[in-house]
């Protein structure tokens, strides 16, 4: 994050440098007629240094201004772009040492090209306002980008889980059960469990946990799995453990007020994750789930018991593991939510390493392919509610190749009702691009319990025909298509073929 001095110091010398340019003055030449050395006025230019009340005085003289122009946050019209993204809450709380960006580097870019800089900055700024993007979709798009620097494995946050186990000394075997975390919570934190309080609370239905540091208490919500109290227990002793003072009170995040708060919450989810699936544990068990020569949807729900974990939270296990373990990086995960009516499907959640795979979230309310593994799966645990009241998880999983790319993807997925409202069904799903490197591990690819299917992105986008699941017309193909037809007829006209 930069400090607010260092933003000040920047938006001087950024405007210094930019008046001379204008004036065609070089850096001697501002010198002399300010009657300062150069090299002052460079480290000035350089957001190094911040003059004094006679000194600034001397430069807006020099150059032709009044003294509130230069302390101001106000510019012309080229230069309010930049000047109001240093200022920004955005700027401000942004780690950009986390992306390898020095604020001088920053103020580099800025300062030696600014009308460039300053006409994207002014298209972000369109496009942000246009859409209703907020802050925090920002952070969360950051976020995403920073997992993907790292393949989404974080060594510092594995080691502080070996490092926790050995501190405290846990020899006890997995599954951990939440009377143990609690335990660990209670005693070794001072931390106290509430169970009866929050569900009191008609407003924090949507919410499954909330801390109170005032009271040292974690209000757990009614309704909860041991799966999900075990995650909401390992999250609270990362954030006890680590001492992460910038961190969120309720599970779902209210207010993503600053890019930190997001990132230490992620932190400790991962710390709880890793906490509850031991890492040289479940690289061993991925490898021996991927031997098998058939695909057995069992098997896989299998390790959600040996581990009494959520779906999300094994697959996001093996976003971790199979990156830095086996080199398979070319993946995503996904997350999907459909309605009661099984007619409406939201991408609540994605991840993507490497690229942006296919499928990935679209805005535009547009139908996404039902022929994804992803939708099927909430049909199947839909159908299972509501013909045998059965609410127990299932799993899935298919080739899906990508029409008309030559991509292919081992896609599975698992579902359940949803949490908030068990009438609609929830999914994870985790693709895995299918190359050489994955057909050395799984050895069930080819097996003939995996179905292969063509997909797409969303039915507006698609073109194959006699689709017997499509949702919606390709409207936005024949759009496109009648584009096509218009430049197609005005180059026959062109060429006087008409």
């Amino acid at each position: 994050m930069i400090e607010q001095q260092a933003i000040i110091k920047m938006i001087f010398g950024f405007k210094a440098k930019y008046l001379r340019q204008q004036q065609q003055l070089s850096l001697e030449e501002l010198a002399e007629r300010a009657g300062l050395s150069k090299s002052y006025l460079h480290d000035i230019e350089k957001g190094k240094k911040y003059p004094k009340v006679d000194k600034i005085n001397a430069m807006a003289q020099a150059l032709g201004v009044d003294y509130d122009f230069m302390v101001s946050t106000r510019a012309s019209k080229k230069l309010q772009p930049i000047i109001d993204l240093l200022t920004s809450d955005f700027v401000k709380e942004f780690p950009l040492e986390l992306f390898g960006i020095s604020p001088d580097k920053l103020f580099e870019l800025f300062s030696n090209t600014p009308d460039k800089v300053n006409a994207f900055i002014s298209t972000l700024f369109k496009i942000t306002r246009n859409y209703q993007m907020q802050r925090e979709h920002l952070y969360l798009a950051a976020l995403r980008s920073y997992q993907d620097m790292y393949d989404n494995y974080f060594e510092d946050v594995e080691r502080a889980v070996r490092e926790f186990r050995t501190a405290f000394q846990l020899k006890a075997p997995l599954p951990y059960t939440p009377p143990f975390l609690e335990q660990l919570l209670r005693s070794h934190f001072g931390v106290k469990t509430d169970r009866r309080a929050m569900p009191r609370e008609k407003e924090l239905k949507r919410q499954r946990s909330f801390y109170s540091p005032a009271h040292k208490t974690l209000f757990l919500n009614e309704g909860l799995s041991s799966a999900q109290e075990n995650f909401l227990l390992g999250r609270e002793l990362a954030f006890q453990y680590l001492r992460f003072a910038e961190r969120p009170y309720f599970t779902r995040i209210v207010e993503a007020d600053s890019f930190e708060r997001l990132l230490n919450n992620f932190k400790a989810s991962y710390f709880s994750v890793a906490l509850l699936m031991d890492e040289q544990r479940m690289v061993d068990d991925i490898r021996a789930f991927a031997q098998r020569t058939s695909w057995k949807p069992e098997a896989f729900l299998h390790l959600l018991d040996q581990y009494d974990v959520t779906p999300e939270m094994l697959l996001q296990r093996l976003t971790n593991l199979l990156p830095y373990h086996f080199g398979i990086k070319d993946l995503f995960f996904i997350r999907m939510v459909g309605d009661e009516s099984l007619q409406d499907f939201q991408m609540t959640k994605e991840l993507h390493l490497s690229q942006l795979h296919n499928p990935y979230a679209n805005e535009l309310s547009e139908h996404y392919c039902r022929r994804w593994v992803s939708v099927n799966i909430i049909k199947k645990v839909k159908s299972n509610q509501q013909l045998n009241n059965d609410t127990a998880p299932a799993a899935d999983a298919q080739i899906s190749r990508y029409w008309e790319t030559p991509n292919r993807y081992l896609c599975i997925s698992v579902a359940k009702p949803d949490f908030q409202n068990p009438a609609r069904g929830t999914s994870v799903t985790i693709g895995l691009l299918v190359n050489d490197t994955l057909r050395q591990l799984f050895r069930f690819l080819d097996s003939p319990e995996l179905p292969t299917r063509i997909v797409n992105t969303t039915c507006e986008r698609c073109n194959i025909s006699n689709c017997e699941a499509r949702a919606a017309a390709p409207a936005v193909l024949e759009q496109q298509r009648k584009q096509e037809r218009i430049m197609l007829a005005g180059k026959r006209l062109g060429e006087g073929s008409v």
